[in-house]
């Protein structure tokens, strides 16, 4: 078989449409001389042509079907590349066309031509559910000036700029609605099939497909940082760590096709010397061993089962970086996760004010909502919700990691925190019991009051830890920054075997290095589900690390190793079934090859097989190793 490289593959898949009409060009060819050189075996093999006419009708037949693979066998060898298929294939056809077995010779290029052309079919079927990612590439981009509009490329656009975009269009870059409704595709971004609707002050992800009505977005990133970049480079970068299996296969292959070429020398060289028998027997055999001997069925059909199911992740909108993390999913025992955002919703709403005497809740919200005014964190939008007075004017902010913000806002020291902000600065505050999030205030070291923030599982979140359980998941672990009435009222509620609060984020690594250490001792490893710029030391720590890519941060999804390009925790459990069943098909694929290649190269070497059983031993494994490989693309891992 042609040689095959996943990462050169998934940094083609860039110019699909090129790929698409040069390979497909490529094997009408091949299929042009597969037909002229079996036309030519037939007439070769009757007995309407004089001896010397099919002599040269079957040394036309070979030269039309195997003059690329001795060219690529010679080519090779110049490169240092000796042992390989084109080698052993172009060895074992010469040899016996020498013999006079031109028939023979024929077929055996005749079939392993065509199992190039069901490897391309293969291949090409897998890359169709990644070159649909890359199909998100906006075009460009309709930016609005004043009273006119002007198309743009979409890296031409800055933050805060408008850009229109009518139904049918696809939405180019990241931003917020600003004017208009519609029903928005996020399929290819997401696996989500149903349609999403938008209005004004909800995220457009670019690469969504605008459906209904025109809308007006304020761009909140520049387009290489957008969502649909993301994702192309994630795409385009796949695979670049490969999982244990192919490392074995590609040494395996390096050793093992030297080792039957000498066995190959041996068998033509030794009998006849020690028996007395006919050297063209012994040569016959010794050249069915060569073709029986073609490691393609491993070579081919173990990386393709792989890239096979990165591609059936990205149908679901699972967006796995490397093979090796495909298959280290087989061996997770434990899964932590984030909360907010994560496992909530991470839509939060006050609930409640609670001011200290003499303050009123206006002044409480006023002051809240001025700190809060530039970050985008979940409890800062739902404090801003709530507030719609006057924003106060804010300097020298600044935010502590898992405490809170601080500023200078009309001169006086606000701090906007948790519990632990207010100890750290040995305030004096009322600690409330409410079940929510709490936010205390405090202005000039005083305390003002408490905000109770409120946010409730997603839906799909019991579904999650539900599937996770069903494959063996045991052990669910919730880590968070909240304290332990939320936490411990949100992790019973989804059923979770256990919940750690008050975390700040070294703390949620501390943690996941002792269900690492636990973990490890039993040979098993630990997956990590987060969302937020606080996770990336967390995402890093763990054997693998889900980044929540719908909603989630940049640095998250740059850190981790898997990324849901959703906002469902519940393909944590699907990418895990995909990565059994990947993991399946590749022991499928080696234990059939393996067997197959041992009975038939026992039987070649006692003269058992003729040439065209050796090549069904090599090519028709090959075909069904790769067949099997390719049903990854057509089962259904939703049910």
């Amino acid at each position: 078989m042609k040689s095959y490289n996943i990462q050169t593959d998934y940094k083609e898949i860039k110019k699909s449409k090129k790929i698409k009409y040069e390979l497909n060009n490529e094997t009408k060819t091949t299929i042009i001389r597969l037909l002229v050189s079996f036309i030519l075996l037939v007439l070769g093999s009757s007995t309407i042509l004089p001896k010397s006419i099919a002599v040269v009708a079957f040394i036309a037949a070979y030269l039309i079907i195997g003059a690329r693979i001795v060219f690529r066998a010679v080519r090779n060898i110049f490169h240092g590349e000796i042992f390989d298929e084109n080698f052993l294939m172009s060895i074992a056809t010469i040899g016996a066309i020498i013999l006079g077995e031109y028939p023979e010779a024929i077929a055996v290029m005749l079939f392993y031509e065509l199992g190039n052309v069901f490897e391309d079919a293969a291949v090409n079927n897998s890359k169709k559910s990644i070159s649909a990612l890359l199909e998100v590439k906006p075009a460009f981009a309709t930016l609005k000036l004043g009273n006119r509009t002007k198309v743009v490329d979409p890296s031409e656009v800055k933050i805060d700029q408008i850009i229109l975009v009518k139904p049918g269009e696809k939405i180019p870059l990241d931003g917020t609605v600003v004017l208009g409704q519609s029903s928005v595709d996020t399929s290819a971004l997401t696996g989500e099939s149903m349609p999403q609707s938008i209005k004004v002050g909800d995220q457009a992800l670019s690469g969504s497909i605008n459906q209904t009505g025109t809308l007006q977005i304020k761009v909140s990133k520049l387009y290489n940082d957008s969502t649909v970049a993301r994702i192309l480079d994630l795409v385009e970068n796949a695979n670049d760590k490969k999982a244990d299996a192919e490392k074995f296969i590609t040494k395996f292959a390096k050793i093992y096709t030297p080792i039957v070429v000498v066995l190959a020398v041996i068998l033509a060289v030794v009998p006849p010397l020690l028996v007395n028998g006919s050297w063209n027997t012994w040569i016959y055999r010794a050249l069915i061993f060569l073709v029986i001997s073609c490691p393609c069925a491993l070579v081919i059909s173990v990386p393709l089962s792989f890239f096979g199911g990165i591609g059936a992740a990205s149908k679901q909108g699972i967006l796995v970086k490397g093979s090796n993390y495909l298959e280290a999913l087989n061996d997770v025992d434990t899964v932590a996760f984030d909360k907010t955002g994560t496992l909530t919703k991470g839509q939060f709403s006050v609930v409640d004010v609670i001011p200290k005497k003499g303050i009123t809740k206006e002044s409480l919200l006023q002051m809240a909502a001025s700190v809060e005014n530039n970050s985008t964190h979940p409890i800062a939008v739902s404090i801003l919700k709530s507030y719609t007075g006057k924003i106060l004017s804010t300097e020298a902010s600044t935010e502590k990691a898992g405490h809170g913000l601080s500023a200078k806002v009309d001169g006086q020291t606000v701090i906007v925190g948790n519990a632990k902000a207010m100890q750290n600065e040995n305030i004096d505050f009322i600690e409330s019991n409410a079940l929510g999030t709490i936010v205390y205030v405090a202005v000039n070291s005083k305390f003002w009051g408490s905000i109770v923030i409120a946010d409730e599982p997603k839906k799909d979140a019991s579904k999650a830890i539900k599937l996770l359980n069903n494959r063996g998941i045991n052990q669910t672990v919730m880590l968070t920054g909240d304290n332990e009435k939320v936490g411990s009222a949100i992790a019973k509620k989804l059923k979770m075997s256990s919940v750690y609060t008050n975390l700040l984020p070294e703390n949620k690594v501390e943690i996941v290095n002792d269900l690492l250490q636990t973990s490890h001792q039993k040979n098993k490893k630990v997956a990590f589900v987060g969302d937020g710029i606080n996770d990336t030391p967390v995402l890093t720590t763990a054997d693998i690390g889900f980044a929540m890519g719908g909603l989630g941060s940049d640095a998250a999804v740059e850190a981790a190793d898997i990324v849901i390009m959703g906002d469902e925790p519940s393909k944590v459990a699907r990418a895990m079934k995909i990565a059994k069943k990947t993991r399946k098909i590749v022991l499928q694929n080696i234990s059939f090859a393996l067997i197959i290649k041992i009975i038939f190269l026992l039987l070649g070497a006692l003269g058992m097989v003729d040439m065209w059983q050796a090549v069904f031993a090599d090519v028709g494994v090959t075909i069904i190793a790769v067949l099997n490989a390719v049903r990854l693309q057509f089962i259904n891992f939703e049910k």
